[in-house]
């Protein structure tokens, strides 16, 4: 099969290896298209937890929704021609050696593994997470789920409710998602800051109260012109340590900065001078994936109910065999919404 790999000097290419090795408790998935993420672009720099240089070259990609085409003699969960969310290419030193795995999704064929499959509480965390989808979902657009579980699964965890004022820094998909599930959430008070106009006004129209282009605006000027006692909560959803110090002259006593995502850096300052006396941090770097399997329902009945629709977050389509430009085009911040890789 074909993969995408980030090489230790952060340059990218399509290499011929061998399928994915599945156990008898997993399935054998044909991927159909896989999600770009501004994890991948951390990744592509080398500057994301988790993965030193020693680990790479890498395989990208961790969105991917494929059919299911082989599965091993314990799987009850799935069945050969379902469609299924998440599957991963784990490292294997004999099949791949001197590759590393940063997920693998954007390969031509991945795995899953069979929750069902195992003993009670022993099968690997990502299972809980591995789903089949409803057949009659764009298995192509489906991609987005995986950005929608996460952001559902930390809104829970972070327990924003109805009548708190929230500030969402970036307006990407991850946080026009936010800003979205916040909105069915019954979140009215929420203000969205980026310095892009034209993502500005897509999140307008997804729930946003407010809108801030922090480039030419006085942020705190104009969040406390708007909340005189600061704001409940900041939400970091770019996944940059300067948010936790913008925030701190935004929110209100005993308010909270939520940071989600993976920083670039593994170490922050915090200058709290201009904050109240009494704040919180609060680090979110990667969603727990039975989390993300419990938000799947939540996420599925808007998508039913029209509540939530695919198309609304995305921009742009490429074709796997263009990747390599279709990622220097992610680095160059020419795709406004999610960017897809299809196979």
């Amino acid at each position: 099969m074909k993969t995408f790999v980030v090489n230790k000097d952060g340059s990218t290419e399509i290499r011929e290896i061998p399928k994915p090795r599945y156990s008898s408790k997993q399935a054998l998935v044909k991927t159909i298209a896989c999600g770009m993420c501004g994890t991948d672009v951390k990744l592509l720099h080398c500057a994301f937890k988790g993965f030193p240089e020693s680990m790479y070259p890498v395989m990208l990609g961790h969105e991917g929704v494929g059919e299911v085409v082989e599965v091993g003699s314990e799987v009850t969960t799935f069945h050969v021609g379902d469609k299924v969310i998440l599957p991963f290419v784990d490292p294997d030193p004999e099949l791949y050696p001197g590759l590393g795995s940063a997920w693998g999704s954007l390969s031509e064929y991945a795995v899953v593994n069979d929750a069902a499959a195992w003993p009670a509480g022993e099968a690997p965390a990502c299972a809980y997470a591995q789903l089949v989808l409803p057949e009659d979902l764009d298995p192509v657009d489906a991609v987005m789920i995986a950005t929608f579980r996460e952001v559902l699964s930390n809104i829970r965890y972070f327990g924003i409710k109805p009548g708190e004022s929230v500030v969402v820094f970036g307006c990407g998909p991850v946080g026009s998602t936010f800003i979205k599930f916040l909105n069915l959430y019954g979140v009215e008070d929420i203000v969205a800051v980026d310095i892009i106009d034209e993502k500005l006004e897509h999140v307008k129209a997804n729930g946003a109260k407010h809108i801030i282009n922090s480039k030419d605006t006085d942020l705190t000027a104009a969040i406390r012109a708007l909340y005189p006692q600061g704001v409940n909560y900041v939400v970091d959803a770019i996944g940059a340590p300067f948010v936790v110090n913008a925030a701190m002259p935004l929110i209100k006593d005993r308010g909270t900065v939520f940071c989600y995502g993976v920083p670039p850096v593994e170490q922050i300052t915090i200058d709290f001078s201009k904050a109240d006396y009494n704040w919180n941090v609060v680090y979110q770097q990667m969603p727990r994936k039975e989390e993300e399997g419990a938000a799947h329902e939540q996420v599925m009945e808007w998508i039913r109910d029209g509540k939530l629709v695919l198309k609304d977050f995305i921009s742009d389509y490429f074709k796997f065999e263009n990747s390599v430009e279709a990622y220097q085009k992610l680095l160059d911040r020419q795709i406004s919404k999610k960017g897809i890789i299809v196979f």
